[in-house]
């Protein structure tokens, strides 16, 4: 049987394999692509790595096998053993591309913050029971409220006394990362839903600028040149604009969301998050500065055309199709919030 597979690496080369099986087993490997390899013999080394791998050989069997057969001193050039490993176990169906997938769009509904994070989690195990086609979400909301992430100490994270002068609700994601501060109309969300096989053999930080590549295109669109700052920040020259966090269940799906800054009122912020007064207390920062704004000041545009212009970047690359989220979903993430999410044991679990 024949197999073809090909992988663009972040920021690299584009690997592609041809592969012949038989009884389970790789019996001709042929890689090729636009990447560069000294001595040029060498290659031979890969393709003789792969032959007589199984076909269900893992990521890290696959590169560990390159990296043993290439010989002393070879130098691979825009790829690696990790993104033959990858292109490979593409071929043969374990690991996924975007367009392997038929994906969806929920676009901005206005939805209690401890709803959103519940839904964040009933979507995601939608995903893993087969019951939901891959999604992005983007959020909306019309309060106040920080979210914290599931690793996050209570107290050492947010002023409770101040949360709660400024009427602001604390809820608790199932991702882990950094507090999020949310007022209505301040920030851009979106969660993305989606089978662990898009990231096959990918690290957490190999994943970040994978996952996000898609927003960068968008971001270029309205005149903002973004790059990924390891491991979870996506910023800009001027500093950071944005963040992300993941989650992976056992059962093979995955959740993985990023929030920017469109216009954060920066005082009430550093009043609120604790860890924000460390953060801007080496930045030369005073409470003169009221606004944290990079989309708002550096597009000049609402917040809704930013919007309108990730989603329709995301259908463009991926051929999503916009959609609506059920009453069954939104139901069961009601229900969520109120026995989970909105729950003190939920909230202060680590205190």
């Amino acid at each position: 049987m024949m197999h073809h597979g090909e992988y663009k690496v972040v920021g690299g080369k584009l690997v592609v394999v041809d592969l012949d099986t038989a009884d389970e087993v790789i019996t001709r490997a042929s890689l090729n692509g636009d990447f560069f390899l000294e001595p040029d013999d060498a290659l031979e080394d890969l393709n003789a790595a792969l032959t007589g791998l199984r076909t269900d050989a893992s990521h890290g069997t696959i590169r560990d096998a390159v990296t043993a057969k290439l010989r002393e001193g070879a130098v691979m050039f825009g790829f690696d053993a990790d993104a033959v490993a990858r292109v490979v176990r593409r071929a043969l169906g374990h690991a996924t591309k975007w367009e392997d997938h038929d994906w969806q769009i929920l676009g901005p509904e206005i939805i209690p913050v401890a709803e959103q994070v519940a839904l964040d989690e009933v979507l995601t195990r939608q995903i893993a029971k087969g019951e939901r086609k891959p999604t992005i979400r983007f959020w909306d909301w019309d309060e106040s409220a920080v979210v914290i992430g599931s690793f996050q100490s209570l107290r050492n994270e947010v002023d409770s006394q101040q949360a709660e002068h400024h009427g602001i609700k604390v809820v608790r994601r199932i991702s882990g990362g950094g507090a999020m501060f949310m007022e209505a109309g301040n920030c851009i969300t979106y969660s993305l839903y989606a089978p662990e096989s898009l990231v096959d053999g990918m690290s957490f930080a190999d994943s970040y600028p994978f996952l996000d590549s898609w927003v960068m295109e968008a971001l270029a669109k309205i005149g903002i040149t973004a790059h990924y700052k390891p491991l979870n920040d996506i910023a800009t020259a001027a500093g950071k604009i944005g963040g992300a966090a993941q989650k992976r269940l056992a059962n093979g799906a995955m959740l993985h969301h990023v929030t920017m800054s469109y216009d954060i009122d920066a005082e009430k912020m550093t009043q609120v998050l604790r860890i924000g007064r460390e953060k801007i207390s080496d930045k030369g920062i005073t409470s003169a500065v009221k606004r944290v704004d990079p989309l708002k000041s550096q597009t000049k545009l609402d917040r809704m055309e930013i919007i309108e212009v990730m989603m329709d970047t995301f259908a463009q690359r991926t051929g999503a199709q916009r959609a609506e989220l059920d009453e069954k979903s939104r139901q069961a993430a009601r229900d969520l919030a109120e026995t989970k999410f909105d729950t003190d044991q939920w909230t202060a679990r680590v205190p």
